[in-house]
């Protein structure tokens, strides 16, 4: 399964570059942003996961800001070691930020938070929203753990040019409650 996946992810990550090239064009972020908002409704008093993005993924941190600015809290993953759960630093608009593995950026401090909403980055996904990752299960391990301590909502933000067809599920792959791309949101 390894083989198929890997085969997937070249796939994705040749559409996702394509969609990154002409997002600005396409005004995929700003309507990504949108529709992430309405999907995520009222956010104050929510604790809200975003990630700063790597490479060529879709910029959450427009609407990561702002979340922050109608009252919710937000953090970042981080990553604590290989095999382990993300762990989520608290985040702010201009907050100070290191570098940390995989050249995501993190802040330098913070409150350690337990998000209830995760906005969750991704190579590619399909209409049951089955998540294609790096590969390094790190969401997975997340997902699972939290899933186990109470309710939590995971949304995929990705480009509509990122969608796959069905995707290969092991048992430790978590799917997404919701896609949101610039194009709307998908639900299972």
């Amino acid at each position: 399964m390894s083989d198929v996946k890997a085969t997937l992810r070249q796939t994705a990550y040749a559409a996702r570059k394509a969609a990154f090239d002409a997002r600005a064009a396409t005004g995929a972020v700003a309507a990504a942003t949108a529709h992430l908002m309405a999907e995520i409704g009222l956010p104050a008093g929510r604790t809200i996961s975003g990630y700063m993005p790597i490479r060529t993924e879709l910029d959450p941190v427009p609407a990561m800001t702002a979340l922050h600015g109608l009252g919710a809290r937000l953090c970042v993953p981080v990553i604590a070691g290989k095999g382990l759960p993300l762990d989520f630093r608290a985040w702010t608009p201009g907050c100070a930020l290191t570098e940390g593995p995989f050249g995501a950026m993190i802040p330098s401090e913070g409150d350690w938070l337990t998000p209830d909403i995760l906005i969750v980055p991704l190579v590619g996904f399909d209409a049951a929203c089955n998540r294609l990752g790096y590969g390094g299960g790190f969401y997975d391990r997340t997902l699972a753990r939290l899933r186990a301590a109470g309710p939590v909502r995971a949304i995929g933000l990705a480009f509509a040019a990122q969608e796959l067809p069905a995707l290969p599920v092991e048992p430790t792959d978590m799917a997404l409650d919701a896609i949101v791309t610039e194009r709307g949101v998908l639900r299972p």
